[in-house]
């Protein structure tokens, strides 16, 4: 049985549409820098695993769009280049500290706004909207991620 996420990005750094227009629809989730997050990636995600494509940090955020795990975790790339955002020097590659892992589109959604997310009673445990979560990658239930796909449907 598959397990689902919610992978949160900022738009303007890698939205839901640059994920359709990526090659094969697929791109490395990289920039993690938490490691519980991380822990997630390495621990946790197989191929095959829902994901809730989570737009952050923006005008209105809110899913965006469903994807899959379509990868396994490896090194994440960023943390080797100095001229990233990301660059960790005290990560090299033979010990590196952080993965990346790809994400495949399923579909893009409508938007479906964190206030609507909020106003959901059986969404009211959903980690993303719990008071001070700030992490990038968080697990979801197999009846929060019912209940989000039924909203989106709706």
């Amino acid at each position: 049985m598959s397990t689902h996420w919610l992978m949160k990005s900022e738009p303007d750094e890698v939205s839901i549409d640059d994920l359709a227009r990526a090659p094969g629809q697929t791109l490395p989730w990289t920039g993690v820098r938490n490691y519980q997050a991380r822990n997630f990636m390495r621990d946790a995600m197989r191929p095959g695993d829902g994901v809730l494509f989570y737009h952050s940090s923006c005008a209105e955020p809110g899913v965006a769009g469903l994807a899959e795990i379509c990868g396994v975790p490896q090194p994440d790339t960023t943390q080797f280049d100095p001229a990233s955002p990301y660059f960790d020097a005290k990560s090299s590659p033979s010990l590196p500290r952080w993965l990346q892992i790809d994400v495949r589109l399923c579909r893009k959604t409508r938007l479906l706004p964190l206030r609507e997310m909020r106003a959901a009673p059986q969404l009211a445990t959903m980690q993303v909207l719990q008071r001070g979560n700030r992490l990038s990658i968080t697990p979801v239930t197999p009846a929060e991620w019912r209940a989000v796909l039924a909203l989106l449907d709706a």
